[in-house]
């Protein structure tokens, strides 16, 4: 059984930041890929940043300059670092792995609960 559960989403005014963290835990062999997605209501989910276990990220056009994801591959858990918030990055936040959970077992998606942001003044 794998868990991933994110925290740090909450209400901020423009320009302000938050700290999303993303902690994955259970039956882990490794962790390939990590991701931010976002769902802001009407719209479909978009891929806002990733990181793979090598350390290759990609970032949306949209937050380039603005946000950073890092992670820690000994606690199994990402960051997303997002500054100068504006209205447009509200959305519900949703954090995705790429798990493997054992030696030759193909990888699983496995998702958050997703977690809210609003930037509003």
């Amino acid at each position: 059984q794998v868990q991933v559960v994110e925290s740090g989403g909450g209400l901020v005014h423009p320009g302000g930041s938050l700290r999303l963290s993303c902690a994955a835990s259970g039956s882990i062999f490794s962790i390939n890929v990590m991701s931010w997605f976002r769902q802001a209501p009407g719209k479909q989910r978009e891929l806002v940043a990733s990181i793979s276990s090598g350390g290759t990220i990609n970032y949306a056009n949209s937050v380039k300059g603005r946000f950073t994801i890092s992670r820690d591959n000994a606690k199994n858990t990402v960051y997303l670092q997002m500054n100068n918030l504006k209205p447009e990055d509200t959305a519900v936040y949703y954090c995705n792995t790429a798990i493997t959970i054992g030696p030759q077992i193909p990888p699983t998606d496995v998702w958050g609960q997703g977690t809210q942001v609003t930037v509003s003044s």
